[in-house]
């Protein structure tokens, strides 16, 4: 049977046309349905979002041609400083501080805006044949003896080989294929904008940790960084509801001093934060990546990581199975990805969720033994290295697209 493409991708929004790049330089075909029109996601206004990459998340970019698009308005992430406190009464004494410089492949990751990363990926795929672009939104999908069709809001069919869901948290592809989600919510909300300031950040990134939540204080280009500040959701909705002059008063006692002055940059942005988790991230000539398969509080900036991570692994099953002349969409191939990348999904899963909870709170006994921990930790060179590399995604099984 003829199929319109290989891979029908449901999201356009990172890890749909990341998966699409590889699979194409691999030989096939692509197809990539997103329900908002091009020119919204391309749109170019600064808006403070910006994603931590891992070095590994940049080979990949770089091995799928989108680095050299982006790389000169990246920020290196050179060290990192996690802190335990309170708003206002500055850091505890012990912390942690990992140095790139304590690992041989260079710079942890990056920092880049979420700007400059959507704009690349469409133009690379706008560049590459072997991907069509379609604007709809997929209202049903049905599963044949070869492949599987979906059926778009404007009444036109695609047909594929394979499905793979990269449409978020709320995964209709996911739905449709009847798998459930296991997870919760924090009854937290990251507030999210773009901070100026006078002095030079340095590549530093710092994690300032507070009993309602964590603030991460992340480098861009210039003068400037990126805040994911964590709080209660009441109290976040009302920090979310004052004017830009308030919201930076609220703001500068947990930022504090050490930047110089600090002023508002561009838009804020709020997210509820929630841990969501497919309980299969594969079904009938189906697989799902990114949020679609996992979301995760955001306490390390992992999200996308992983979500590349995912990408990686599915294009090498996929591209492994088929110059071994083998149906890429049976259900033994597609559970070779789910095996690879189901366990290590659950443990960052697990990570943040216990990190999160031992640290936004303000137990005195927990506080004095999360402080003593990190200054123990920040005394073992070897564990130290350890986390570094952890950090920079170089462990595990890593995917040969992440390889280097």
């Amino acid at each position: 049977m003829d199929h319109d493409s290989d891979i029908l991708i449901v999201g356009g929004g990172l890890t749909g046309p990341a998966l699409a790049l590889a699979a194409a330089q691999a030989g096939l075909t692509v197809t990539v349905i997103d329900s908002l029109p091009q020119t919204v996601r391309k749109d170019a206004a600064f808006d403070g979002r910006a994603y931590a990459l891992a070095l590994a998340s940049v080979r990949l970019l770089d091995n799928i041609g989108i680095w050299e698009r982006v790389a000169d308005n990246a920020q290196p992430m050179l060290e990192i400083k996690v802190s335990d406190g309170r708003a206002g009464e500055g850091a505890a004494p012990f912390f942690l501080h990992f140095d790139h410089a304590e690992i041989e492949e260079g710079p942890m990751g990056h920092m880049l805006e979420d700007r400059y990363l959507r704009r690349a990926f469409l133009e690379a795929m706008q560049d590459e044949g072997r991907i069509a672009q379609v604007t709809d939104t997929v209202t049903t999908q049905e599963v044949t003896p070869t492949g599987v069709t979906l059926t778009l809001a404007s009444g036109k069919t695609l047909s594929g080989r394979i499905v793979v869901g990269s449409d978020g948290r709320a995964s209709g592809t996911a739905q449709r294929a009847g798998i459930a989600r296991t997870g919760w919510d924090y009854g937290q909300t990251a507030l999210v904008a773009a901070i100026e300031h006078a002095l030079p950040h340095n590549g530093i990134a710092h994690q300032f940790f507070m009993p309602p939540g964590p603030l991460a204080i992340l480098p861009l280009p210039g003068n400037v960084s990126s805040i994911v500040w964590s709080e209660t959701e009441a109290t976040a909705a009302r920090f979310a509801a004052l004017d830009d002059a308030e919201f930076m008063e609220v703001l500068r006692p947990r930022f504090g001093d050490f930047l110089g002055d600090i002023s508002l940059r561009g838009k804020r942005f709020t997210y509820p934060l929630n841990l969501t988790l497919a309980n299969a991230f594969v079904a009938e000539r189906l697989a799902l990546i990114g949020d679609a398969a996992h979301g995760v509080h955001p306490i390390a900036g992992q999200g996308l990581n992983a979500g590349l991570r995912d990408v990686g692994a599915l294009a090498q099953v996929l591209t492994d199975a088929t110059r071994r002349g083998e149906d890429f969409a049976a259900a033994d191939v597609l559970a070779r990805y789910q095996q690879w990348r189901r366990f290590d999904t659950a443990t960052l899963a697990v990570t943040t969720d216990l990190t999160n909870r031992l640290f936004s709170n303000d137990n005195p006994l927990l506080r004095a033994a999360r402080d003593l921990g990190m200054g123990a930790m920040s005394a073992m060179p070897a564990l130290r290295r350890k986390f570094i590399r952890e950090a920079a995604g170089l462990t595990g099984d890593l995917p040969e697209l992440m390889k280097g």
